[in-house]
C-alpha cells in the first residue's frame, strides 16, 4: 500500500491507514518521492507507528543523493524500523533530474549499477574502496554505526532490457512500470531466467505488479478512481519524457499513446486524459469491487507477480481492514 507524498497531508488519517495495514498483515507500505515530500521523513514516522509492515521507497532517484547519502538514509531508517526497509531505487527521468534537481541525467545505467554496488559495500560495514567510472572512493570510509542488516533488499525500477537484466543480476526485486498485464508472464519469466543465470534465487526474486489495483465498492468511487488512473497514465505518456511512451509502444499501444500525446499537446491535461483508451487503462490499472479486485490479484499472481499494489477507497478503518483481510486471503 502507498502513503500520500503530494498535495494536502492528512497525517492522522495516513497513520491510521498504516496502523490498520500493519495489523491485518499487509506486506509493505511504500512512499514515492518524485518532486513532492521526501520519502525518508514519512517512512520514519510510519516506522514509529507500526510493528511489522515493511517500509519501501517507490522510488528515490539515484541522482539527488550520493550513494553514501543513500546508505546513510536507508541504514538509519532500517535501524529505526528494526530491519523493515526495502530499498526502492530508480533513475527517474531526465526532465525531473535536470529541471527539478538541476544535475545531468546521463549516464543513467552506470550510475545505477555503481549505486547498487556501493550500497552493498556500505551495508557490509567494511572500509569502502571503490574504483568506478563515476565514483572513486579511496579512503576506506565506513558508516559510524553498525547497520541492523548486512544485506538490505534492493528493488529497482527499470525499463530498458540492459537495465532490467542488471536488476535481475544484482537486485532482489523488480518494479516494472507501463507494462500491460498481458505482457507480464513473458517479462517475468525472462527476468527470473536472468536471475537464475547469474546465480541468484529466482524463486525468491520479487516482481512487483506494474499497475495498481483499487478497491472501490460504489459507482462514484469507481469513476473517481478510473479518472485518477487515466490522468496519471496520460501524464506519464505525454509529459514524462520518451521512456514511458516508448514502453507503451513496445507493448502494443503505439496508436493509443500517439493519440494521447497529440491530444495533450493540443488541449492540455484534460484532453490528454480524455484520449486514454479504456482497454489500455484496464491493462495498466484495475478498478473494481472487493471481489473483482481479488480476481485481478489472482490473475497477476498467475502472471508471475508476487507483490501487489493495492488502494482501498473505504474511509472507515474497520471496514477497510476487513477488505484487506479478504484480499490477503
Amino acid at each position: 500500500m502507498g502513503f500520500n507524498w503530494q498535495g494536502e497531508l492528512d497525517r492522522e488519517r495516513g497513520y491510521e491507514a498504516a496502523r490498520v495495514a500493519d495489523e491485518v498483515g499487509v506486506d509493505s507500505m511504500w512512499v514515492a518521492e518524485a518532486w513532492g515530500r521526501d520519502a525518508f521523513s514519512l517512512l520514519t514516522l510510519i516506522a514509529d507507528r507500526t510493528k511489522r509492515i515493511k517500509l519501501g521507497t517507490s522510488i528515490v532517484n539515484i541522482y539527488s543523493r550520493t550513494p553514501a547519502a543513500l546508505a546513510q538514509h536507508f541504514a538509519t531508517l532500517d535501524e529505526l524500523s528494526e530491519g523493515r526497509v526495502i530499498i526502492g531505487l530508480g533513475t527517474s527521468g531526465h526532465r525531473v533530474i535536470e529541471h527539478f534537481h538541476g544535475v545531468p541525467y546521463q549516464p543513467a545505467y552506470t550510475r545505477l549499477k555503481e549505486t547498487v554496488e556501493l550500497l552493498r559495500l556500505f551495508f557490509a560495514h567494511e572500509p569502502v574502496h571503490y574504483d568506478g567510472k563515476l565514483f572513486k572512493l579511496e579512503r576506506g570510509f565506513t558508516l559510524r554505526f553498525e547497520p541492523v542488516r548486512k544485506r538490505v533488499p534492493i528493488y529497482l525500477a527499470t525499463l530498458k532490457p540492459r537495465s532490467v537484466r542488471l536488476t535481475a543480476e544484482q537486485a532482489d526485486g523488480w518494479m516494472p512500470t507501463m507494462l500491460p498485464l498481458r505482457s507480464v508472464p513473458e517479462e517475468a519469466a525472462r527476468v527470473r531466467a536472468w536471475c537464475k543465470d547469474a546465480g541468484g534465487d529466482a524463486d525468491s526474486f520479487t516482481i512487483r505488479a506494474p499497475g495498481g489495483v483499487t478497491v472501490a465498492n460504489t459507482t462514484e468511487d469507481q469513476q473517481r478512481a478510473r479518472a485518477g488512473a487515466a490522468q496519471n497514465l496520460a501524464f506519464y505518456c505525454a509529459r514524462m519524457g520518451d521512456y514511458y511512451y516508448e514502453q507503451l509502444c513496445t507493448h502494443g499501444f503505439r496508436t493509443q499513446a500517439d493519440a494521447v500525446r497529440a491530444a495533450w499537446k493540443e488541449g492540455g491535461r484534460a484532453a490528454g486524459t480524455g484520449a486514454i483508451d479504456d482497454a489500455m487503462l484496464a491493462q495498466m490499472h484495475f478498478v473494481g469491487t472487493t471481489e473483482q479486485c481479488a480476481e485481478r490479484l489472482a490473475q497477476q499472481q498467475e502472471a508471475g507477480v508476487n507483490l501487489h499494489g493495492v488502494t482501498v477507497m473505504e474511509p472507515n478503518p474497520e471496514k477497510r481492514g476487513r477488505i484487506l483481510e479478504l484480499l490477503i486471503g
